[in-house]
């Protein structure tokens, strides 16, 4: 598998993850809590295996802020979390500095 597609199920699994951790209500319902638990392992497991590939500094900025906005994102959709502007710019900043990464930065995969 191509790592930034690992790299994709890595965020992809952190976001189902926390996602479930709001669900599983301080871990009293099991299943959002299996969720949360298979989650960040799969999340980890996979993040670990780009590692192999692509700089740390660089998946981990990915990874978290790529999460950062997926979260979000998932807050307002399920538990109509509310999108101000501190958050609006929030977000811009992040989506800002993963472009400026992985554009501009010299450090490439090995």
């Amino acid at each position: 598998m191509k790592t930034p597609i690992i790299l994709f199920f890595a965020i992809l699994s952190e976001v189902i993850a926390t996602t479930a951790l709001k669900l599983s209500d301080g871990f009293t319902k099991i299943i959002p809590s299996v969720i949360v638990v298979i989650g960040y392992g799969a999340s980890f497991y996979l993040l670990s295996i780009s590692l192999k590939v692509i700089p740390i500094g660089l998946a981990y900025a990915i990874w978290s802020g790529v999460g950062i906005v997926l979260t979000v994102i998932a807050g307002i959709i399920i538990w109509r979390e509310s999108l101000d502007w501190a958050r609006v710019i929030g977000i811009i900043l992040i989506i800002l500095g993963i472009l400026v990464i992985n554009l501009f930065s010299k450090i490439t995969a090995h």
